[in-house]
């Protein structure tokens, strides 16, 4: 009878507790509790959250997993909405309406610094600062745009791509950076589209996916100018996206139909994750690739209030069993 021990080269170890710093695929039976346990891979995961208490897509976000905030988006037979909601990591609570509902809007910041920018319709260039209970009024956008996407925060933020309507109706490669009071003008994005989801902050940003002419196309930016990064697997507009130039997330938009995909990047490519549970066009997004926030967003053919919670892939001990 072939042993453990020729099958891999080890003994397993009895010993009273778990290791301290065990390695990678080592086992170990735990003599105190009588099982055998191995270090091994655990699977990135969605899990269902809270739900939002209004159903809408083509919203944005801002903040962390366990302190997000949504605001704006559409629903059909409702006014474009200026409701803003605040995400404690379990639920979400009011908090206070946007002074001009829109939808495709960005946001960037945090949930008690918070940024909403542009968004329609009209297309829209108002800028507003979230203090952590009510809106104010900031600095104009240079170009009135919806569909763009955002990164940063409230004092540093970035503002990409977009659908203009003047002086033609057009996608747009625009980039401006806001200071805490007013816009100025950014490196152009390389590839113009509406829909794309954007993360990072204002020197290390990210924009991804969209419509037209880049559904796979990654530019990162440098707090000057935009290059080429790798393509996105499942080429798609109006997804969502969190977290760092290095270390993003990417999930939701529509393939024609709502998607669930799910990416990472790593600075240099994407690799597919887990999808969501729930397909959702126009999702809002936020928190970091390890812990990310979908809400939101459009399965078809009504908006849902469904959230999830992204929990990434990360090694742990486990109990061992047979099937």
């Amino acid at each position: 009878m072939t042993t453990f021990k020729e099958i891999r080269g080890q003994l397993i170890r009895s010993v009273s507790s778990d290791p301290a710093n065990p390695q990678l695929g080592e086992i170990w039976y735990n003599n105190t509790i009588g099982v055998l346990k191995g270090y091994t891979t655990i699977a990135a995961a969605w899990s269902s959250g809270g739900n939002l208490g209004t159903a809408r897509y083509l919203l944005a976000g801002a903040g962390t997993q366990t302190a997000g905030l949504a605001f704006g988006g559409f629903a059909p037979g409702l006014p474009y909405l200026a409701a803003t909601e605040e995400y404690g990591g379990t639920s979400w609570t009011a908090g206070g309406a946007l002074a001009t509902g829109r939808y495709a809007l960005a946001g960037a910041g945090t949930q008690t610094a918070g940024l909403a920018f542009g968004g329609g319709a009209p297309n829209l260039n108002a800028t507003e600062e979230y203090g952590g209970t009510s809106w104010t009024t900031g600095g104009n956008l240079g170009t009135a745009r919806r569909g763009l996407a955002g990164c940063g925060t409230q004092t540093a933020g970035l503002g990409f791509g977009g659908y203009v309507s003047t002086p033609a109706a057009a996608v747009t490669n625009i980039t401006e950076e806001y200071d805490g009071a007013s816009w100025t003008a950014g490196g152009n994005l390389a590839v113009s589209g509406q829909g794309l989801a954007g993360c990072g902050t204002q020197t290390a940003g990210l924009a991804f996916g969209g419509s037209d002419s880049r559904p796979t196309s990654t530019e990162e930016y440098n707090g000057t100018a935009w290059t080429g990064g790798g393509n996105l697997n499942t080429g798609r507009p109006f997804l969502a996206g969190c977290g760092l130039q290095t270390a993003a997330l990417g999930f939701g938009g529509t393939t024609g139909s709502a998607t669930a995909a799910t990416e990472e990047y790593n600075g240099t490519s994407w690799v597919t994750s887990t999808s969501m549970t729930t397909a959702r066009n126009g999702p809002g997004g936020e928190g970091t690739q390890t812990a990310g926030l979908a809400f939101g967003g459009n399965p078809g053919p009504a908006p849902t209030n469904a959230t999830e919670e992204f929990t990434g892939a990360f090694n742990a001990a486990q109990t061992l069993t047979t099937s």
